[in-house]
């Protein structure tokens, strides 16, 4: 069972290496010491383990997968005795019951006669490889011989639980995705992969015992234009996993010391399911399949038979996912259809219970039965709670950190996992070319500085304090390489929180840690984001040309540009300060840290139209607290698509101290968007603003949405740009700066109208 391994990292003192820099090592080691000497190791050098022992063989297997994978040398595998160690120079895997107590403690000795990597058990030996890899491709993995500085790591996990979710039920992964996540999960030392299986959107696993759930849950037609082919005919969309690929899953996990916990909502998130079976349902009606995001109403049933049925499945779950844990869900069930179902109000009357939140409680308790009968542990999202808490249930919190400090000091254990952190579907950046995503940034940073202890716990109750995991819900993350660039490098940050202890932290040493990082990110074709070291121009007019500032997200590395359109590299001029820019001048620029760029290189063009451009991610939104998206267009279906922030609930801008002198007309690119978002019980938010024509229409004010109105135009007038609409508003007599206030008229919610960029005309005043 996992427990906190507060105790053994309080007898683990962190002693800095020598050098500036700290050992190149992501999660940071508890304690590194070095030494006299150093150890190179080449193609020629054995990788050796005890005859007969398969933890010491796993390991040192992984390792040498591991370091052929980036450096293109496979090193020899060799069993050899003790004494034959002893005598031969090499790299020596071993189970040592003198190696640092815990489950997942290790130690790496790096000497001039060679390197012992230690554990007294199989996951400890298994990230003793990872930590030795990483040393040996601390310059992002070139070719060997590579000279390691004699050096001793004696570490351990500070906390237990070091997780990460991904949502498969609103967008499917491939099982290849899927194992490229474990890998990186491996070698960051996370060991919980929670597999979020089933909501309104689909249901991804096979249950032999009711098969209508993938063939009917699994399937969901899309909203808008991307749910219609060519002819105008519904597009189905989804899939599913079969119970031999999920066990697949579950074995490639395993090898890795990575726990897979299943997660089958109920009694909420239930929509896919009960369009499958609707007689579990509380109305008996069968919805489609939810196209649609947010917080949707159909919940299970209260009857026996509907026990028996989540029963049934759950069985099933356990018998393909063999782990401790299964995860229930239980989050966001809103209650308005057992609050209006007479059957539901009878039953709950009969059981004494005061009102639907102590219902949810004896639903949940209910089914916490049957899974402690199976001999495993339920565990929910923080609205569990409500109603009271089934007698060993584990709690995760998301809604902050009150879920997890209420549960802790009523005794259960608790996994840290607070949406303002470590919720991976918020974007990296603000920067335009983010793809889709949840409302506001969560940077690198953010996620760093994360303390999974809340300090309202005493030292006793943090006890129950299992550890922390990040979640990636792909609601508007549709493709791998966005899911792979909303995790990273996001997860190294939090397996770092995880594992490392928490005096040892320091932010701009994780930095100089991360660049290697990135290296080894491109090596195994994960699609990273940059976001963190992008460099971003900001420009303002002088003269014949601009003035154009240089910046990145976290000031790290050093920027370097070229203003001839080549490549920028180490040894380009370095940025100092702003730069006199002519027009017709294209500006590349590039973080680079030890000589090696940190992101891609980007670009930015100086001239007239683009001090005459603002996209979208400039601009404000109007309202101080909206629910601002970053949506994808719908359109081309096959094609790339903008993606737009917009605040679903008042889609309104203000565009800050514009120069209007001379400006006859602004030039809006805009999308339309469906509107599918469900909130509950509650209706959609924001008022609707008559229009004067059908399609609606794009309004101007001058100074702030109540001033004088400057502009308007028809949406129906609009030209077609494959899926953006370019939109002509006619500015009258205005001259000065000014800010602008910019909003769709609408009679209904649907369309979803959003800029993407406006441009002042004429270009050239």
């Amino acid at each position: 069972m996992l427990r906190p391994a507060l105790t053994l990292l309080a007898s683990l003192a962190f002693v800095a290496p020598a050098r500036a820099v700290s050992a190149p090592v992501i999660p940071l080691p508890a304690r590194v010491t070095q030494a006299n000497g150093a150890f190179s190791v080449d193609a020629a050098t054995q990788v050796q383990v005890p005859p007969g022992d398969t933890h010491a063989r796993h390991a040192a297997d992984y390792f040498i997968n591991l370091l052929e994978s980036s450096s293109s040398t496979r090193l020899p595998l060799v069993e050899a005795t003790r004494d034959a160690r002893s005598t031969k120079r090499g790299i020596a895997f071993a189970i040592d019951p003198k190696a640092p107590a815990g489950d997942e403690a290790y130690s790496v000795s790096v000497s001039p006669s060679g390197v012992q990597v230690s554990a007294r058990s199989a996951p400890g030996l298994f990230y003793g490889g990872i930590t030795l890899w990483q040393l040996l491709s601390a310059d992002g993995g070139n070719a060997l011989p590579v000279k390691l500085q004699a050096l001793r790591v004696e570490d351990a996990p500070r906390f237990a639980w070091r997780g990460f979710m991904l949502d498969s039920a609103r967008h499917l992964q491939s099982i290849g995705e899927i194992k490229k996540l474990l890998d990186q999960m491996a070698q960051a030392k996370l060991n919980v992969f929670h597999w979020h299986l089933t909501d309104d959107q689909g249901w991804r696993l096979e249950i032999k015992r009711y098969p209508r759930l993938t063939d009917v849950g699994a399937w969901r037609v899309p909203a808008g234009k991307a749910g219609r082919d060519a002819d105008g005919k519904p597009v189905r969309y989804g899939g599913y996993y079969t119970q031999d690929q999920a066990r697949e899953i579950v074995e490639y996990a395993a090898q890795r010391h990575i726990t897979v916990v299943p997660e089958i909502e109920m009694p909420g998130h239930a929509q896919a399911a009960i369009a499958a079976y609707p007689q579990f349902g509380v109305t008996g009606r069968a919805p489609a399949v939810s196209p649609d995001w947010g917080v949707n109403p159909y919940l299970y049933n209260t009857d026996d038979a509907t026990f028996s049925f989540l029963e049934g499945v759950l069985s099933e779950v356990m018998d393909v996912f063999p782990g401790t844990y299964i995860h229930i869900g239980g989050d966001e069930a809103v209650k308005t259809q057992w609050t209006s179902s007479p059957k539901v109000q009878e039953q709950r009357r009969a059981l004494g219970l005061a009102d639907e939140h102590e219902l949810q409680s004896w639903f949940i308790k209910r089914i916490e039965r049957f899974v402690a009968s199976k001999g495993r542990k339920l565990i929910g999202w923080d609205e569990i709670l409500e109603g009271g808490l089934p007698p060993e249930a584990t709690v995760m919190s998301w809604r902050g950190i009150k879920g997890a400090v209420e549960a802790a000091k009523q005794g259960h254990d608790v996994v840290l996992s607070p949406s303002n952190v470590v919720y991976f579907n918020r974007m990296q950046s603000d920067a335009a070319d983010e793809p889709p995503s949840h409302d506001y940034p969560t940077p690198l940073k953010a996620v760093y500085d994360f303390e999974p202890v809340p300090a309202e716990l005493t030292a006793e109750e943090s006890k129950h304090v299992l550890g922390t995991q990040a979640n990636l819900w792909t609601e508007h993350v549709r493709t791998e390489p966005r899911v792979e660039h909303m995790t990273f490098p996001r997860l190294a940050a939090l397996a770092e929180v995880a594992w490392s202890p928490r005096e040892t932290r320091d932010w701009n040493g994780f930095l100089q840690r991360l660049a290697p990082q990135m290296q080894r990110y491109r090596k195994a074709g994960i699609a990273a984001a940059d976001s963190a070291f992008a460099v971003r121009f900001d420009m303002k007019p002088e003269g014949d040309g601009a003035l154009v500032a240089l910046r990145n997200q976290t000031g790290f590395g050093e920027l370097r540009y070229t203003l001839d359109g080549g490549e920028p590299g180490p040894d380009s001029p370095r940025y100092e300060k702003p730069l006199a820019v002519p027009f017709a001048t294209s500006v590349r620029a590039n973080a680079f840290f030890e000589g090696r760029p940190l992101a891609a290189p980007r670009s930015q063009q100086v001239s007239a139209l683009a001090l005459a451009t603002v996209d979208a991610e400039q601009l404000q939104t109007c309202s101080k607290d909206g629910l601002v998206l970053r949506l994808e267009d719908d359109e081309p279906v096959g094609d790339q698509r903008a993606v737009v922030p917009v605040d679903i609930g008042n889609p309104c801008w203000i565009w800050k101290d514009v120069d209007l002198t001379g400006v006859t007309s602004l030039r809006v690119d805009a999308v339309d968007l469906p509107f599918n978002f469900q909130f509950g019980a509650d209706p959609a938010p924001g008022a609707l603003r008559k229009q004067a024509t059908r399609e609606g229409e794009l309004e101007v004010a001058l100074d702030s949405c109540n001033g004088k109105r400057v502009g308007t135009a028809a949406l129906g007038d609009a030209r077609r740009d494959g899926g953006v609409a370019v939109i002509d508003v006619p500015i009258s007599n205005v001259t000065g700066r000014h800010d602008l206030c910019l909003r769709f008229t609408r009679d209904k919610h649907d369309p979803l109208w959003a800029i993407d960029r406006i441009q002042l005309q004429p270009v050239e005043r």
